[in-house]
């Protein structure tokens, strides 16, 4: 097994999580399988209870883990489905570490960071990368050089450099390279975090320099000579409109035929498909086709709150070769407002995304209710689908009063527990998370929109609609087109097409499977109906 481990200097923020996500994607398009791990040392077991003001979204996997957005970054560029183990947090380890401790399996030994915490991080990082079957296993470490939370993962993977073969390890450090006000590239921000990683036992092999503009030859060689690496290992990656370039510019920067010398791997013949797909999105960026969509959200002013959203409608957008230029509105303002036309007025669909809690959830059913009655394309997620179904038994269905019992006492639930996840919740139990399947019903959008009626999508969610008022809410056009197996769980609402030209809403989170050789189905059909909106 041959690892490849990204390391952060001078500032968080830099894009260690793309520059990762790019040599995955690198070594994908010339046949090498890979495997990534990305470890967080917050002491947080997940990132699930995270406020999203602090840490940007929480993205979900395959099997209900709850992780940081990066892991989002891995799955789109590398096209792979992560599980648990391939986040690794410090909560996770100590947690591991303690329990062990507490069972005796330490047989009476002090227990240390080294040799049981470092050794406890080796272990699920060869375990991870052995399951896999990967040709390469690549760990980005979160954070930065000198901040005391990732003292024992630099650590541990100084501890394998020295266990693994020579040719099987290769260190990849990303600074930040930034500018005078007289245009002056400076090298000195580098060479103190090479420095501040080397007197921790780390050469890094690789040094990825960010800034806004490429890196000048003789800046090169001045970081190369300060850092104690070759000029080829000293990468220009400056800033580009569209994150799906970098591993374009980092191959053409020379990364690859660096680490496959350094590396000792077999040159192979590089897939061309990631190259075609950044083309079409550039010529979709510069294209004629114009359509605006307002995203309706609690977190609008932090967009990174909503990044696999972001992401989704750039998939579906290529495919479909237009521009799309959001709107984000802050749904707390729409509340106070009689008349919301003027929020809407210059755009061609609304999107309510997910989100827990009271707060702004009269705005966005404000939103939904719009669309419905102006006839605008509607795409709701998650909880914009509750809200959906909210705003439908309010206006549609007649039941004035109905809401969640997750946001308030009403005599109308909608949203409410399921009786099976009472008991459940009351001892502690948490949402339905991760891959579900979620069965379509026939002669509907959503049949039209995938093409097969049992389909699998991520979820992260805790209330349900209730099945009490599934039939006074199904009237004037409004079909649950989409349950689970069990026929109680309502996972899709839709608007017949004779009544509305798009509504559509998902119980589930369809972003989180989108990539960019593959948009979203429901992505790409919401782009569609604002297109012949438009």
């Amino acid at each position: 097994m041959k690892y490849i481990v990204v390391t952060g200097g001078v500032m968080s923020g830099l894009g260690k999580g793309i520059t990762m996500a790019s040599i995955g994607r690198i070594l994908k398009n010339h046949g090498y399988k890979i495997v990534p791990i990305k470890i967080d040392p917050y002491i947080n077991i997940d990132a699930g209870t995270m406020n999203p003001y602090q840490h940007g979204e929480v993205y979900v996997l395959a099997d209900g883990a709850e992780v940081d957005l990066d892991l989002g970054h891995y799955e789109r560029f590398m096209d792979v489905d992560l599980r648990r183990e391939h986040n690794i947090t410090t909560g996770v380890v100590y947690s591991a570490v303690i329990e062990r401790e507490r069972k005796g399996e330490y047989l009476g030994q002090t227990v240390q960071i080294i040799p049981h915490v470092t050794n406890e991080i080796k272990a699920r990082i060869r375990g991870v990368a052995e399951k896999s079957g990967a040709d390469i296993c690549l760990v980005e470490i979160g954070g930065t050089v000198g901040d005391i939370e990732s003292m024992p993962f630099l650590e541990a993977v100084r501890q394998m450099k020295l266990e693994e073969h020579e040719n099987d390890f290769l260190f990849v450090h990303v600074t930040l390279v930034p500018f005078t006000t007289m245009r002056e590239q400076k090298t000195k921000p580098t060479q103190h975090s090479v420095k501040a990683l080397r007197e921790l036992g780390l050469q890094p092999d690789i040094i990825v320099c960010r800034g806004k503009e490429a890196l000048k030859e003789d800046v090169k060689e001045k970081i190369a000579m300060f850092c104690n690496v070759s000029p080829e290992a000293v990468i220009s990656a400056p800033d580009t409109e569209d994150i799906y370039e970098v591993p374009l510019l980092l191959e053409r920067e020379g990364i690859f035929f660096y680490i496959m010398e350094r590396m000792q791997l077999e040159q192979s013949k590089e897939d061309p498909a990631w190259g075609k797909m950044v083309e079409r999105r550039k010529k979709s960026a510069s294209g004629d086709k114009l359509i605006r969509i307002a995203i309706v959200g609690k977190y609008a002013e932090l967009e990174d709150s909503y990044l696999s959203i972001k992401e989704a409608i750039k998939h579906a957008a290529t495919e479909l070769e237009c521009r799309v230029d959001t709107k984000w509105i802050e749904a707390e303002d729409l509340e106070e407002e009689k008349e919301i036309g003027s929020f809407f007025d210059d755009v061609h669909g609304i999107l309510v995304p997910g989100g827990f809690g009271v707060r702004g959830a009269e705005g966005k059913i404000k939103s939904i209710e719009y669309a419905r009655e102006n006839k605008i394309p509607f795409l709701g997620l998650c909880f914009g689908f509750q809200l959906a179904v909210i705003e439908a038994a309010r206006n549609v269905a007649g039941l004035k009063d109905a809401n969640s019992s997750e946001l308030c006492e009403t005599p109308h639930p909608v949203i409410d527990l399921l009786e099976e996840q009472r008991e459940v919740v009351e001892k502690g139990g948490t949402m339905r998370l991760g891959d579900y399947e979620v069965f379509v019903r026939r002669d509907t959008l959503a049949e039209r929109i995938y093409r097969e009626n049992k389909i699998v999508e991520r979820h992260r969610h805790r209330y349900e609609v209730n099945p009490a008022y599934i039939e006074q809410i199904e009237r004037e056009g409004v079909i649950f087109s989409g349950t689970d197996r069990s026929g109680t769980r309502m996972e899709i609402l839709e608007i017949s097409p004779d009544m509305h030209p798009f509504f559509l809403a998902t119980q589930f989170h369809p972003e989180f499977r989108s990539r960019p050789n593959k948009p979203s189905p429901p992505f790409k059909a919401f782009l569609e109906g604002c297109m012949q909106k438009h």
